[in-house]
């Protein structure tokens, strides 16, 4: 298997607001859109993101109604500290406050309007080395 592309398919409400969230906050494109569809890509994103209006026929019956929920998007980026001070400028809606792990995960979370849960993630040298 060779694997040329990681795609994340989110089902969620309203497909305008999690595009619109994800393009104005994070710099995703449209690549295509369509009622109830769109798909969304960076240049340097390791995943693109499709997003699904929930109850769309083009899912199997069992998973028409399912909503994305107790995902993490976890993107890793470079001088998380800059972006935090942007996306707050730009008044997105953080949720969990820039703050850095025992292991050197510094790490926000970012929620779009639809609950999905956007972590921002810089790896640093821990102060302490682990045991």
């Amino acid at each position: 298997m060779n694997v040329s592309t990681s795609t994340l398919s989110l089902t969620v409400a309203d497909v305008d607001a999690s595009r619109e969230f994800l393009t104005t906050h994070l710099g995703y494109q449209v690549a295509m859109a369509a009622d109830g569809f769109a798909s969304l890509t960076r240049d340097d994103a390791a995943v693109d993101i499709v997003l699904l209006g929930r109850g769309t026929d083009v899912l199997p019956p069992e998973q028409r109604d399912q909503q994305a929920a107790g995902l993490i998007l976890a993107l890793t980026v470079t001088d998380l500290a800059a972006e935090e001070a942007r996306l707050r400028a730009a008044g997105a809606p953080i949720t969990m406050p820039l703050r850095e792990e025992p292991w050197g995960e510094r790490l926000f979370q970012l929620t779009d309007p639809n609950g999905v849960v956007v972590q921002l993630v810089e790896w640093v040298t821990p102060a302490t080395p682990a045991s």
